[in-house]
């Protein structure tokens, strides 16, 4: 299947046209322009370190431990995260950033001790990739956007970033470049769209905030049901 193929749109559309009683309009349509614009307003002209002191304070709200971190001492913080997480079995993305942020070697340390499994994502490994992830104790991947207002990352899934790396495993650790940190959803949609536009779409977009949650029973929260029951983001100085 060719990136980006939309099956059945023209009669996916025809369909919703003749609902509506009237003929598809194919050509010369026009986005509207609102006048209030209120999704650009929250948290707009905050710095970068406000949107971080943002960020840190919705994490308290959804049960997520948030860490700083320099490129220099990330390699001891996330290990830090990993013995608070109880360490056992991880595994992460196949992801050049991890080399970029120098952190081969903490992972190469984990391994080396006795009773530990590591694991990287290996699309050659096909399902045994999702056999190992939901063994494991801890899935690690980068954010590659960071919302501020409600504590999320967005995860961009591609041949070695398999999303049950972040689903599957007991606990979660994200590492947040502060670069990727936007206020809320609407910059992370606007720049999705841009990929859109420029065909380069990954195969799957996840946003997760935090470890899961459920109140579906008598509206008392529940942490945990149904991936994660923890999560530490940490908050990198990439710039």
């Amino acid at each position: 299947m060719a990136v980006g193929t939309v099956h059945n749109k023209d009669k996916f559309l025809n369909n919703i046209a003749k609902s509506l009683g009237r003929e598809r309009k194919a050509a010369g349509v026009i986005l509207p322009k609102w006048k209030n614009r209120p999704q650009y307003e929250v948290f707009k002209g905050l710095s970068q370190d406000q949107l971080v002191d943002q960020l840190e304070d919705q994490c308290q709200r959804i049960h997520t431990v948030a860490k700083r971190a320099t490129l220099q001492t990330l390699p001891n913080v996330l290990k830090e995260a990993i013995l608070e997480l109880g360490g056992k079995s991880i595994v992460n993305w196949k992801d050049p950033r991890f080399e970029e942020y120098n952190l081969i070697e903490t992972f190469v340390d984990f391994a080396n001790d006795e009773g530990n499994e590591y694991h990287v994502w290996d699309p050659a490994l096909g399902e045994e990739n999702v056999e190992i992830a939901e063994r494991a104790n801890i899935g690690i991947t980068f954010s590659d956007i960071t919302l501020a207002e409600s504590g999320s990352v967005v995860l961009f899934s591609d041949k070695g970033k398999g999303r049950s790396v972040s689903l599957l495993p007991a606990t979660y650790i994200a590492i947040i470049p502060k670069s990727t940190i936007v206020p809320r959803m609407t910059q992370a949609t606007k720049k999705i769209h841009e990929m859109a536009q420029e065909s380069r779409l990954p195969s799957c977009i996840n946003f997760i905030s935090g470890p899961s949650n459920s109140a579906d029973i008598e509206l008392n929260l529940v942490v945990g049901v149904h991936g994660p029951i923890k999560a530490t983001y940490i908050i990198v100085e990439d710039k």
